[in-house]
């Protein structure tokens, strides 16, 4: 049986490595997997796009056919449009989307939780996520905003932002991995990052967005500046997200132009996308 599913990125108000408790919100850009399944066969092929790193793949699919105890073999293609290693959430999208095309080939019936803790334990073996991510998952499936305790793996918040917004986002050239983050000390900006996720169960989403860049930002040597004229020139909130290196403006229609103006800088790639506010799976192949 052939299934496909799609996932999407998403992008940080609150990034959790520092505490565990983070916010996240969906963005339209997309990873798509398509898997077939082949019963009474035995083998995994996996075959991945864009960057993609094919270790994460294997491992979602290999948890899936285990779940299924069936015995059957499993072909999956994974494409993405999602920059990697950028701070857009390339690893959740694709995670929940090979796990969720590869159920479907299997006609296994999984939860949506149960999709999303399949995809983070895939992603913490291929050592792609440091905290597991629970918060960027739930964006990506879920769509709109998503407040988390990460430790916990539970939803505290779900909303959404006000209509109509775009996010225009500042893409380099530079990469940042998680591995290469994983002797950092996050300890000296627990006190801002708790406050900012403060903010965030509060509902004041662009301060909590703009407060945890200002954490973030000087520990991963991500330069603000950018930021800085986004806000300059109309963004409703800017900063870096996840990670990085990318900084991700929130502004309304009729300051897109200008902001993304703002965020050129001669090198980096700059990018237009709406918001994400649909489950995924009620995306129509």
């Amino acid at each position: 049986m052939k299934a496909q599913a799609t996932c999407f990125g998403a992008g940080t108000i609150v990034n959790a490595i520092a505490t565990h408790r983070g916010a996240a919100f969906g963005l339209a850009l997309r990873a798509t997997a398509v898997a077939e399944s082949v019963p009474k066969a035995e083998g995994l092929r996996v075959q991945v796009t864009g960057g993609v790193d094919p270790t994460l793949a294997v491992g979602c699919a290999k948890r899936v056919l285990r779940r299924s105890r069936r015995r059957a073999s499993l072909a999956v293609r994974v494409d993405s449009e999602i920059p990697v290693s950028r701070g857009l959430k390339s690893s959740s999208a694709v995670a929940n989307a090979v796990v969720l095309a590869s159920a479907r080939a299997l006609g296994l019936e999984l939860e949506p939780l149960q999709i999303i803790d399949l995809g983070i334990e895939a992603a913490l073996e291929a050592k792609v996520t440091l905290t597991g991510a629970f918060d960027d998952a739930c964006a990506s499936f879920f769509g709109g905003v998503v407040v988390t305790d990460n430790r916990a793996r539970k939803i505290v918040k779900v909303d959404r932002f006000p209509p109509g917004l775009m996010a225009v986002i500042q893409i380099p050239k530079r990469v940042i991995t998680k591995p290469s983050l994983a002797a950092k000390d996050f300890a000296p900006i627990r006190h801002e990052v708790d406050a900012a996720y403060g903010l965030a169960l509060a509902g004041d989403y662009f301060h909590a967005l703009e407060l945890n860049s200002a954490a973030y930002a000087p520990l991963l040597e991500v330069d603000e500046a950018p930021a800085r004229r986004a806000r300059a020139a109309g963004a409703m909130a800017a900063g870096i997200t996840g990670a990085g290196p990318a900084i991700l403006a929130l502004v309304k229609p009729a300051h897109v132009g200008a902001v993304a103006e703002a965020l050129r800088d001669g090198d980096s790639e700059i990018r237009i996308a709406s918001l994400n506010t649909v489950e995924s799976r009620e995306v129509v192949p």
